[in-house]
């Protein structure tokens, strides 16, 4: 095989590779939809009830708290494609740094201003403040946030998402609330480990 047939080979092979990476998601169903085994069908599997409590007169949280409507809460979203997550913001509290390995957020704000952005693959950070009734993307997999810098008044939003199960990965909690010898990452921040420890403690509070 010549050196050209060889390159030209490679170049397939890794046109091939990121199109199955782009194209990665929530795999397509052969029927109308799919039920656990033994769960009655009728209209009120197709019904999610969740934010509910999100009305009165159930009182607004004092933490911010994620409410999700994903195949694990709502299972007629399985082999769907979609879910969706109310977020709430009381004031002066953010959802902090992850990512969603799965699928891209299409936020919507509903009441309030928040902060947003994510850093893409160049480490260029993109930000926004939202104001109600504004719509920002995060794309699939960047590291992104949302803060609501109003001390006084909370803060409501929206996302869908185009898998029925994205999944959240938090950064602060799987750099520093899982098992990650102090070591590594006392290396990787450039810092000490006492530190680390320091931090770690600070989220386990």
């Amino acid at each position: 095989m010549s050196s050209t047939t060889s390159k030209l080979l490679t170049l397939i092979i890794s046109a091939f590779t990121i199109m199955q990476i782009t194209s990665a998601g929530d795999p397509d169903i052969l029927t109308d939809f799919i039920a656990p085994i033994g769960t009655k069908v009728d209209a009120t599997f197709f019904t999610f009830t969740g934010f509910r409590a999100l009305l009165p007169p159930n009182p607004p949280p004092s933490a911010f708290k994620v409410l999700k409507a994903s195949k694990a809460e709502f299972p007629a979203l399985d082999g769907q494609s979609v879910s969706y997550a109310a977020l709430v913001f009381p004031a002066g509290k953010i959802n902090p740094p992850h990512t969603h390995p799965r699928s891209a957020e299409l936020l919507f704000l509903a009441a309030g201003s928040l902060q947003v952005g994510f850093v893409d693959t160049t480490n260029k950070l993109f930000t926004q403040t939202l104001q109600t009734g504004d719509m920002f993307v995060f794309p699939k997999g960047l590291v992104h946030f949302q803060f609501n810098s109003d001390t006084q008044k909370p803060a409501l939003a929206f996302s869908a998402f185009g898998s029925a199960n994205a999944g959240t990965v938090s950064i602060p909690n799987t750099l520093f609330n899982t098992t990650i010898d102090d070591n590594v990452l006392a290396l990787a921040f450039k810092t000490n480990v006492a530190t680390i420890q320091s931090l770690k403690k600070g989220l386990a509070s």
